[in-house]
Formats: structure tokens, C-alpha cells, sequence
């Protein structure tokens, strides 16, 4: 099973690479595949490789989603 997730860029680098947030948790990752990534922009990320850019809205929807599953984990 493959599991990718949305996350903020929040920072361009050199080299093609970018960093990224998700809920507070900082990783730097590959923006190679993608022509066109800004500061801003939600991604989807999968090992470590941004695969495509995603609106807003629709990352924001999967975040909650995430948070609601991890809020029925802790019970």
C-alpha cells in the first residue's frame, strides 16, 4: 500500500529541492518532478518526491481527515 500526503511548501532550495510542512513536522524533499511549485502551493508528497500540486481546499479536507483518524487512535 502507498500512502502520499499533502503538505505546504514553505521554502525553496536549491537544486530542485524544497521544504515542506505537515502539521508541524519539517522534511526537505524533491520538487524534480513538478514544472511549475511556488512557496504556498500544497503538494502531494510520496517518498520523499513531490508528485503534484493540489488546491488548497482538497489538502486542507485530507489534513482534517488525518487529524479526525489520529484523534480516534488516542482513545
Amino acid at each position: 500500500m502507498c500512502l502520499a500526503v499533502p503538505a505546504l511548501i514553505i521554502e525553496i532550495k536549491p537544486d530542485l529541492m524544497a521544504l515542506v510542512d505537515l502539521d508541524g513536522i519539517r522534511k526537505l524533499i524533491s520538487i524534480a518532478l513538478l514544472a511549475d511549485v511556488n512557496v504556498g502551493d500544497y503538494v502531494i508528497v510520496h517518498v520523499g518526491h513531490a508528485l503534484a500540486v493540489i488546491d488548497p481546499q482538497e489538502a486542507q479536507e485530507t489534513l482534517a481527515l488525518f487529524a479526525e483518524l489520529r484523534s480516534l487512535d488516542e482513545t
